[in-house]
């Protein structure tokens, strides 16, 4: 739900992989799943065609509005400027009609960038937030900060607004079909008729396809490798909303807490959540996680690394100083502070104590701006707004919408609406936004489809606890071992995507490609802090880190371990087995 701009093995782990290791720890022989062979790399090609393409590429249904060809140069991408190569862009629309139920005009509308230099292959950028935007397909590639984009690297890249326009917000909502577009039907109806594109621009179609993106992106990606598993090869998963109307719906849950604590009203009356917990006091949350467990990975260095044995050492009862009555300076929290967190982080649930969604990490990130938006300031906006008109049947478009409408929303009464279906919603929320047997990768790891997944352990909205969770699923479904298709990478400190006190630098959509083409599977990767210095500094990389600290992101359940040497390189630490 992210705005667009938007882990060390050893010997022993390497032979097992992540899972097997553990069971083998537990006196249980693994049951690894033998790899399949590498599909092989994609062959470069050159661009044949991009005037004529409306005509060479007609398909029914689809509208192209513009072919342009586009020297090299930059593309605006927000408030920045980004490299691109020369290309062919296609922009356009698919499906275009009529609701009958709120008579809206709709269609798929998309862009694609075809570059002169074609390395052969294609990449869908998925998207996210409310989608609604068609913006620049460029390609982003995991991680904060400037780097090369997919587009750069030579693919043909396809970007869209997921079927409605975003003057809409959530209110296409209302329309059953822009439900099922959003939640997967854009995507299957864009694959062929990309590679379609393709296959005119160069003569052949791609050799490859991958599909990548983060937060609701990642959620695209994830349903993708369910839905589409036979139209892609490597899936790349960011901060995965995969749960996303049950994280919307905590995020209300959240507002409620932080409402019975706030300090303030706004001007309309509506308590201030941002009045709940100062930056201050959140700065002296994360120092105490820090001071219970950023040395439990054998280095003080301002990361948590072993979030599992962080769970059991930091607890927010006893960790934090608790205020005496009439005191709030920054040292200490009320009891009821320390309450509405520990409620947050132990995830929403209903009176009967039912849990609606995942627990949360405490992490040193819970200090950073991005996770003071998506606490405080979201959950009136976007996720009322998603909730209202969006996941709940039928849509709750009657109700006071904003603050008034997070706070009023019922765990009991309401909550159960994201899975509701009626005669005109014939499929819920949990239907066409989560991804069917999430756990079930057979097909994609069948085909020799290989599965990249990165969540940073602060991020706010969608918990990497839930994450982490479904990775324990895929493995028990694959005899305890995914690790030879599918592997996920916690990002210690960052926050939604990108941010936090973290090394959040990284290129994923490389070592997906070597792992699906060259068979090289990643034992870590590579990540560096954007701090001073940098084209796009990250504001919140504690001024002690080096510029240039890098550190490995491990495959879970493994964590980064130092081992002694420079504290501030990779090369320092070591992928072990928490």
């Amino acid at each position: 739900m992210t705005r667009q701009p938007h882990l060390h093995l050893g010997l022993r782990a390497a032979a097992l992989g992540a899972a097997g290791l553990l069971a083998a720890c537990a006196g249980r022989a693994p049951t690894p799943n033998a790899p399949h062979a590498p599909l092989g790399a994609a062959r470069p090609g050159t661009l044949q065609a991009c005037a004529d393409l409306a005509v060479r590429a007609a398909l029914p249904g689809t509208v192209y509005t513009a072919v342009t060809e586009v020297p090299a140069g930059t593309v605006t991408v927000g408030n920045a400027a980004m490299a691109a190569p020369a290309h062919c862009l296609v922009q356009g629309r698919m499906n275009e009609r009529t609701s009958p139920v709120d008579q809206q005009r709709y269609a798929i509308g998309f862009e694609m960038r075809l570059p002169v230099a074609w390395n052969g292959r294609f990449f869908y950028q998925a998207n996210g937030g409310l989608d609604g935007a068609v913006v620049p397909a460029l390609g982003g590639i995991g991680g904060g900060g400037p780097r090369s984009s997919a587009l750069q690297m030579g693919f043909a890249v396809i970007s869209s607004d997921a079927g409605h326009p975003g003057a809409m917000g959530p209110r296409f909502g209302l329309d059953p079909q822009a439900r099922l577009d959003y939640g997967y039907n854009a995507v299957a109806q864009l694959t062929p008729m990309a590679k379609n594109l393709i296959a005119k621009a160069y003569g052949r179609g791609p050799d490859r396809a991958y599909i990548g993106g983060c937060s609701n992106g990642g959620r695209h990606a994830m349903v993708a490798a369910v839905r589409s598993a036979q139209q892609y090869d490597g899936v790349l998963a960011g901060d995965p909303g995969f749960n996303l109307p049950k994280a919307a719906v905590a995020q209300l849950y959240g507002a409620q807490q932080y409402a019975a604590v706030a300090s303030t009203k706004t001007p309309d009356g509506q308590p201030d959540l941002q009045s709940a917990f100062t930056p201050v006091e959140m700065k002296l949350v994360a120092d105490k996680v820090l001071e219970r467990c950023d040395a439990l990975d054998g280095l003080a260095d301002g990361i948590v690394s072993n979030v599992q044995a962080c769970r059991m050492k930091f607890d927010i009862q006893v960790a934090v100083p608790t205020c005496t009555p009439g005191t709030r300076d920054g040292m200490c929290l009320s009891a009821p502070q320390k309450n509405a967190l520990a409620n947050v982080f132990k995830g929403a649930r209903n009176s009967a104590g039912q849990p609606i969604y995942s627990s949360f990490p405490f992490d040193a990130g819970v200090s950073g701006a991005n996770w003071r938006e998506w606490k405080f300031a979201s959950p009136a906006t976007r996720d009322a707004g998603a909730v209202a008109f969006i996941f709940s049947t039928p849509p709750l478009a009657d109700r006071p919408q904003g603050m008034p409408f997070a706070l009023g929303f019922d765990m009991d009464r309401d909550a159960p609406r994201i899975a509701a279906t009626d005669g005109v919603f014939r499929e819920s929320a949990l239907s066409f936004m989560t991804p069917p047997a999430a756990a079930d990768l057979a097909a994609l790891r069948d085909k020799g489809g290989r599965m990249i997944v990165y969540h940073g352990t602060s991020d706010p909205v969608f918990s990497s606890d839930d994450t982490a969770a479904w990775y324990e699923r895929v493995q028990a479904a694959n005899g305890g071992d995914a690790s030879s298709f599918a592997r996920y990478f916690p990002v210690p400190g960052m926050n939604h995507c990108a941010g936090g006190p973290a090394t959040d630098q990284f290129d994923m959509l490389s070592a997906l490609v070597d792992w699906v083409e060259q068979g090289k599977a990643p034992a870590s990767v590579a990540a560096a802090a954007r701090g001073a210095g940098t084209p796009v500094p990250n504001a919140e990389v504690p001024a002690g880190w080096s510029a240039q600290r890098t550190r490995p992101l491990c495959p879970y359940p493994q964590v980064a371990v130092y081992t002694g040497g420079d504290t501030e390189r990779a090369s320092s630490f070591v992928c072990k087995a928490s």
